[in-house]
């Protein structure tokens, strides 16, 4: 914009005050030019006539000569003294220069210029005819002309400083917009993204960045899923076999072997541990995104009811008839149910029984696991993380990823007493801003919610 400026005053002042001086110089000789055109006129009459009469009629018949701006000078002859006709304004001196040296001259006077025009007369003289210009004719136009040319030059520098201003905003905001996404890419803000346009530069630049956070998204992501594979597939098998070994009896293989279980089980807590510490901070689920809650809990009761059928526990479940669309994506519901169901297999004895039930609200989704075991002592120190990593077989991680889940959502997790008469863990999935309700139907829900909040 500073550059614009400059560059444009220098060629506004370049033009325009050049141009302005022509228009002064052509304003002059316009009131000149008219002078020596009313000047002329009457030098016909002084060619054919001397009369004072007459000369009198020629000059009023003048637009000078009828504002009072026009004289005439005749100088003596035989017979006869000067004739002086109108109003002269010009001095002697320049009067006699004139008849010295026949020529046209312009002479300034108070008020204005005068200009004295010779011509010959019958007698052989010179006479002079006088037309006065004042001041005001000779600058006529020049202040609006003047006026006209300094807004066209304002315009344009104003002009120019606006485009300069866009095309510099067209610059800078896609550098500012790459800097800022780059310093939230940093902080930890896997989302952050730049829009792809600008200047063909900076449109590249842009193209690379949401590449490379792309390829770092996908990095994490693998990083995730390999630690979900991790609790899938080694936490429910070891806790089998953990469940398995205590009907191996005495003796040193069988110790030996419940040893070399508890040390895997250990070594597995410690990978998945370490795995759930590093877990990239994402951005929440947006509309569109989440799964089925009610088809997943199927799926991992289904999974679970055939090491609950071994160890005798009767299992209900209620409230999945239906599809219930939750802002949750499916690996991260299948972690937080399998830390949930695998705390009971863990924490409970062989053949309590326990049930799972998801009741769907217009504002939220609560997912209940209850059983019948010998309910939790202490709930409030059970939710802080990494208090049951103590226990043996835990990794003290369980509840706090059932309450990640939820949080995420603006929900919570809550355990209480449930009506089997042990542990009731209840966590609440919000769906306010997932769905888009309108303002009147979020209070609504508000009301509704408190309501179910407290029949649970």
């Amino acid at each position: 914009m500073k550059v614009a400026l400059a560059v444009t005053v220098m060629v506004v002042v370049a033009f325009a005050v050049p141009l302005g001086l022509v228009i002064k110089e052509m304003a002059r000789d316009r009131a000149f030019t008219n002078a020596e055109r009313q000047a002329a006129a009457i030098g016909t009459s002084l060619s054919i006539t001397t009369d004072r009469a007459q000369l009198d009629r020629a000059v009023a018949s003048t637009q000078a000569g009828a504002a009072g701006r026009l004289a005439v000078h005749i100088p003596a002859s035989p017979g006869a003294g000067p004739t002086e006709i109108g109003t002269g304004r010009a001095a002697t001196k320049d009067l006699a220069t004139v008849q010295r040296v026949p020529r046209a001259s312009l002479t300034e006077v108070p008020g204005g210029f005068a200009l004295l025009q010779p011509t010959a007369i019958s007698t052989g003289q010179i006479a002079i005819v006088e037309v006065f210009v004042p001041e005001g004719e000779v600058t006529n136009g020049l202040a609006t002309a003047w006026l006209i040319l300094a807004g066209v030059g304002a315009g344009l520098v104003v002009g120019s400083v606006a485009v300069a201003d866009r095309l510099g905003v067209r610059m800078v905001r896609p550098a500012q917009r790459l800097a800022h996404a780059a310093h939230e890419l940093g902080e930890g803000k896997l989302g952050a993204r730049v829009p792809e346009d600008g200047p063909t530069e900076l449109k590249s630049a842009a193209i690379a960045f949401n590449s490379m956070a792309d390829q770092v998204v996908q990095l994490l992501a693998n990083e995730r899923e390999l630690a979900a594979d991790l609790s899938h597939r080694l936490r429910t098998p070891l806790t089998v076999l953990r469940l398995n070994t205590a009907s191996l009896g005495d003796g040193p293989a069988a110790e030996q072997t419940r040893a070399a279980v508890a040390q895997l089980e250990r070594e597995v807590d410690t990978i998945i541990r370490t795995a759930r510490e590093a877990k990239p901070q994402t951005q929440p689920a947006g509309p569109g995104a989440g799964c089925d809650a009610s088809e997943v809990v199927r799926e991992r009761m289904e999974f679970w009811s055939a090491l609950a059928e071994d160890e005798g526990r009767t299992v209900r479940l209620a409230g999945v008839d239906r599809p219930v669309r939750i802002p949750v994506a499916r690996p991260e519901l299948v972690a937080a149910l399998d830390a949930l169901l695998g705390n009971v297999f863990r924490h409970t004895p062989e053949g309590t029984a326990f049930s799972v039930d998801v009741h769907n609200g217009d504002d939220a989704v609560i997912v209940l696991v209850s059983d019948a075991g010998p309910g939790i002592a202490d709930p409030e120190a059970a939710m802080a993380r990494g208090n049951s990593g103590a226990r043996d077989g835990s990794t003290g991680l369980g509840l706090d990823i059932v309450r990640r889940v939820a949080e995420s959502t603006g929900g919570d997790v809550r355990i209480g007493r449930s009506v089997l008469g042990g542990t009731e863990v209840r966590v609440w999935i919000g769906l306010d801003g997932w769905r888009g309700p309108s303002e009147g139907r979020r209070r609504g829900h508000r009301v509704k919610r408190r309501r179910l909040r407290a029949q649970h």
